[in-house]
């Protein structure tokens, strides 16, 4: 008889905190959304935001480089 293999331990998730305001009835909106729904008010925000952060994880992000002087642009010559 043959032994067993054993599974792999699995590396755990690392999770990070996000805050985020809402207002007074923004929240109640929430909650009586997730109540009819019978979810949680974080399975409906991640749900909702996942569809614009899916392909952005390695994306190379570009900074544009902005002049230091910005008021050249408004000088008028004078001739």
């Amino acid at each position: 008889m043959a032994a067993k293999k054993t599974k792999m331990k699995r590396k755990g998730l690392r999770y990070k905190t996000i805050t985020l305001k809402v207002t007074s009835r923004q929240k109640r909106s929430l909650i009586n959304f997730c109540k009819a729904r019978r979810t949680t008010p974080n399975k409906i925000i991640k749900k909702a935001i996942r569809p614009l952060l899916q392909n952005y994880t390695n994306l190379e992000v570009t900074v544009h480089a902005e002049k230091v002087n910005q008021l050249e642009l408004f000088e008028l010559e004078i001739k």
